[in-house]
């Protein structure tokens, strides 16, 4: 019975990470992506995300619960995992071990990232072009967000590669060779959209 507790656990932590999670990801980096077009383009693209309708309700069940969820367990796992190079062979061992790295490290970035955007409007700061622009003037928190940022969309990509495995869609080794090149791809992609609108608000 327990094993059967942590194998379904264990599948909704995947699947929570990239449905709705690691979709939100790719829309929040896309949105702050306009930085890149200048304020107005940013204002304008942050404006319309605040204003959709049942924002927090959106918010809540959509983005933070599952969240929440993901980051406790992620955490379990991180602490108490261990590495299985008989099954996954010397690479793969380092791409798990980094999993569990950049989990933690994403963890911090983000609870921050909320702290210093979401908590502070909710007490009435706007969460705007200046805003992150005063944020990132700071050299420390410049390579703080970068090295967030980076670390967020190995965690997400690679993590892509293990939803892969575990809900049976790479099953075979040149599925899962294919796998690692794409979520390569992926992870490349998304660091260069999110490094790109950091650099744009300085």
């Amino acid at each position: 019975m327990a094993g059967n507790r942590e194998f379904f656990y264990r599948r909704l932590h995947s699947l929570l990470g990239v449905i709705p999670v690691g979709l939100f990801l790719v829309q929040h980096l896309v949105v702050n992506h306009f930085a890149t077009g200048g304020e107005e383009s940013f204002n304008k693209a942050s404006h319309f995300m605040e204003s959709l309708p049942f924002r927090y309700v959106l918010e809540t069940f959509v983005i933070f619960l599952p969240l929440l969820f993901h980051a406790i367990y992620g955490l379990y796992i991180a602490f108490t995992a261990k590495n299985n190079t008989s099954n996954y062979g010397f690479f793969r061992n380092w791409m798990f071990m980094l999993q569990r790295i950049s989990g933690v490290v994403t963890l911090v970035f983000v609870t921050w990232h909320v702290w210093e955007t979401r908590i502070a409007a909710a007490f009435g700061a706007e969460v705007n072009f200046d805003m992150m622009e005063s944020i990132l003037s700071n050299p420390f928190m410049l390579w703080f967000y970068i090295i967030g940022v980076i670390s967020t969309t190995f965690h997400f990509a690679n993590g892509l590669w293990s939803f892969f495995v575990s809900w049976g869609i790479t099953v075979t080794p040149r599925s899962q060779l294919i796998s690692t090149y794409v979520t390569l791809g992926v992870f490349i992609a998304l660091s260069i959209v999110g490094v790109r609108a950091i650099i744009a608000f300085i």
